[in-house]
């Protein structure tokens, strides 16, 4: 019988290889036929190793979830940045590779974090969300959020909607 550990820890330099794939992956399987195709792919290009690397070296948190010795997601989270929330804090992205989705590892990274923000005395945290990412949606309702507050992104010329879960 073979165990694999799960763990969660803060993401390292090294992991940015895996945290791009995983970004890829996931907005592809999240946002294809919501955000127009070009501007996604653009998206996706702009957020490769070199990019995660310089993101790893920031003060803001990101915490990746490893499977054995496998980063399968990820959690950028802090201060919240936008004042009209009335939270103090904010999950800025939670994604998992597509073929860890449904298995209960979203929940994890999830509550891992809001524990680490309780720890900080972060109470009310904000999460946003495309309107038409139904998945996410589900996600954040069944984790016990409340919709806040709606607006809109424009990007490559189209206006996406945008939804504000509270939790706390």
């Amino acid at each position: 019988m073979s165990t694999q550990v799960v763990s969660i820890r803060r993401a390292r330099e090294q992991d940015a290889g895996m945290l791009s794939e995983i970004f890829d992956a996931a907005w592809r399987e999240a946002y294809q036929g919501i955000i127009p195709g070009v501007a996604l792919d653009r998206m996706l290009a702009r957020r490769g190793p070199r990019w995660w690397r310089s993101t790893v070296a920031r003060n803001r948190p990101l915490v990746v979830l490893e499977l054995g010795e496998t980063v399968i997601g990820y959690v950028s989270y802090g201060r919240c940045r936008d004042r009209a929330l009335k939270a103090e804090g904010e999950i800025d992205e939670i994604y998992l590779a597509p073929t860890y989705q449904g298995l209960g590892y979203g929940t994890r990274l999830f509550r891992a974090v809001r524990n680490d923000l309780a720890d900080r005395d972060v109470r009310r945290v904000a999460v946003w969300s495309l309107a038409e990412n139904d998945r996410a949606r589900d996600f954040y309702v069944r984790m016990g959020g409340r919709v806040v507050a709606e607006a809109q992104d424009r990007i490559a010329g189209a206006t996406l909607a945008k939804v504000a879960y509270l939790f706390g």
